[in-house]
C-alpha cells in the first residue's frame, strides 16, 4: 500500500499495459526505427538530456519568486514527448511517439504557486540534495536496462511485455520523473519518495 506522501506526489507517471500481443517485427527493430523522432527531439533540446530550460526558471524563482506559466508548459509538453519516446524505446507501447498526443502516458506535473510552494533559494542547492536519488537511478536504471532487454526476448518469443518487468520499468521512469520535477523543472520543493510507486 502507498503511503500518503507517495499517492499526493505532485507528479504523476503512468503507461498503460498494452492489451493485446505487440508487433514482433516492431521489437526488433525499435531502435532503427525511433532514428527519425531522435532526431527531431535533439534538434528541439539542442542534445541536453532533459531540455528542460532549468536556468531561466531558477533565476526567476530566486529573484521574482515567478514560475512563468509559458515556460512550465514548454518544459511540461517537452518531458512529456521525451517520455512517450522513452515508452517507444524501452518496449513498453508500440505506438510510435506523437509530437503531440498524449497516447497512452500519463505525465502530469502541478503548476506551482511559487510564493507560496517553493522556496525562492532552494534551487541552488536542490540538484545537490537529490544525489542521493541520482546513485539510486544509476543503480535501478542498469537493472531497467536489463529488465528491457529480458522483456525484448520476450516479446520476440510470446509477444507480450511480461507485467512484472513492465510494471519495475514503468516504475524506474516513475520515480525518475519526480526527481527531475524536484531538482531540474523546479515544479516543487516536496522531496521526492525512494519509490518505484
Amino acid at each position: 500500500m502507498a503511503s500518503q506522501a507517495e499517492t499526493s506526489y505532485p507528479v504523476v507517471f503512468d503507461v498503460e499495459y498494452p492489451d493485446g500481443p505487440q508487433n514482433r517485427l516492431k521489437a526488433v527493430f525499435r531502435i532503427i526505427l525511433a532514428i527519425p523522432i531522435l532526431i527531431l527531439v535533439s534538434t528541439i533540446t539542442g542534445g541536453a538530456q532533459s531540455g528542460s530550460l532549468l536556468l531561466g526558471p531558477a533565476l526567476m524563482i530566486i529573484f521574482r519568486q515567478k514560475y512563468p506559466r509559458w515556460w512550465f508548459d514548454f518544459n511540461v509538453e517537452l518531458a512529456r514527448f521525451n517520455a512517450r519516446i522513452g515508452v517507444y524505446l524501452a518496449l513498453l507501447r508500440e505506438e510510435y511517439p506523437a509530437t503531440d498526443d498524449h497516447q497512452a502516458i500519463t505525465l502530469d506535473f502541478e503548476y506551482p504557486d511559487v510564493e507560496r510552494d517553493l522556496n525562492r533559494w532552494l534551487p541552488i542547492v536542490k540538484w545537490i540534495l537529490a544525489i542521493p536519488h541520482y546513485v539510486l537511478l544509476i543503480l535501478l536504471g542498469i537493472v531497467a536496462i536489463l529488465a528491457i532487454v529480458a522483456a525484448w526476448f520476450a516479446i520476440l518469443f510470446t509477444g507480450n511485455y511480461p507485467r512484472g518487468l513492465f510494471d519495475f520499468v514503468v516504475g524506474v521512469g516513475r520515480w525518475s520523473y519526480r526527481v527531475q520535477a524536484y531538482a531540474f523543472l523546479l515544479t516543487t520543493d516536496k522531496y521526492p519518495p525512494f519509490s518505484l510507486k
